[in-house]
């Protein structure tokens, strides 16, 4: 997907205060922690159609609405994914700026997880 301008431009603004994990990162500190929070901000649509296993679903679009009520600990382990690793340094960065601490944005996204054959499951 051929991503516009102004976007990657905004993307790239927030990258440098943003977390950012590999898949087999990922993989690891999830094995090591349970009770980090696997986050899928994509659409509803994306979400539904398949998602991580284990992920929880927060949509970009209502995250700063309802992230505060769905992981209320501001020091919990959140990692992000988005479809390739865009949206989700933009929802890393958003709740950094609402005060979590350990926050991480998923370097290729779903198809990320995908290619590593990460176990998914269909949407709910």
């Amino acid at each position: 997907m051929e991503h516009a301008p102004g976007f990657l431009k905004l993307v790239n603004e927030a990258r440098p205060y943003v977390k950012e994990l590999t898949v087999e990162d990922a993989r690891n500190r999830l094995a090591q922690n349970p009770n980090i929070v696997l986050m899928d901000v994509r659409e509803d649509t994306e979400w539904q159609k398949d998602h991580a296993a284990e992920a929880i679903h927060l949509g970009k679009g209502i995250l700063e609405r309802d992230l505060e009520k769905t992981v209320p600990d501001h020091n919990r382990e959140i990692i992000m994914y988005c479809g390739g690793g865009y949206r989700s340094v933009l929802t890393a960065a958003v709740a950094q700026k609402m005060g979590y601490k350990n926050v991480y944005s998923l370097i290729g996204g779903y198809k990320g997880l995908v290619q590593s054959k990460w176990p998914m499951k269909p949407g709910s």
